[in-house]
């Protein structure tokens, strides 16, 4: 049992705070019928983790092209159209980001993202700015659940595990950040999320 309820809560990004979907790039580029196949083996989200974990997208571009060269010029997309992946954003769970920080609760993020697109992405959703630290995976060449990215957290911004609510859809990240000490939440809809955090004492 813990002594103390979290002071500060720490957000992830993708599809907690933004909707992210491979998909809903490349359904606009490839044929309905051949798109699970190209998702599966062409553009595969184990590819785009490669970026969260630190590699440009010139390197991931050449090395599918290499793989899938007669797909080339859609795979060359990636890039410049990246920021269609992003669907938009939760407005539940930027709502509650807003409170928390208009009740003066400090909030931080901790993302698995690719180091070249997260300033665009920051300039298109303001209330990205508003976070007193980010830890972006791709900088680091960490990527979440390894425990490694929430320590290097703690340690840049000089907080407490015990003292910060970490928020997530991935059980495997949760479950990491878990173990170090923190309290975490599994992220499944704004509603439920709002009932976690005001049971942890928020103010939300």
């Amino acid at each position: 049992m813990r002594s103390t309820m979290p002071s500060t809560v720490v957000f992830d990004i993708g599809n907690v705070l933004l909707r992210w979907d491979m998909r809903a790039l490349f359904s606009k580029i490839v044929p309905a019928d051949r798109l699970d196949w190209f998702m599966e083996q062409v553009c595969p989200v184990s590819w785009h983790g490669q970026l969260d974990a630190g590699l440009t997208y010139a390197e991931a571009i050449a090395q599918r092209v290499a793989l899938y060269p007669d797909h080339a010029e859609t795979i060359a997309h990636y890039d410049p159209r990246w920021q269609e992946t992003i669907v938009g954003a939760i407005d539940g769970s930027v709502r509650l980001l807003e409170a928390l920080r208009s009740a003066g609760v400090p909030t931080y993020a901790i993302t698995n993202f690719p180091a070249e697109k997260f300033d665009e992405t920051c300039e298109l959703y303001p209330f990205l700015k508003g976070f007193l630290g980010v830890v972006v995976s791709g900088r680091e060449r960490l990527v979440k659940p390894d425990p490694a990215i929430f320590s290097l957290f703690l340690d840049r911004y000089g907080l407490l595990a015990e003292d910060c609510v970490f928020i997530d859809d991935s059980p495997a990240n949760t479950q990491a950040a878990r173990a170090l000490g923190f309290s975490a939440l599994q992220f499944t809809d704004p509603g439920r999320l709002a009932v976690e955090l005001r049971a942890l004492g928020l103010p939300v």
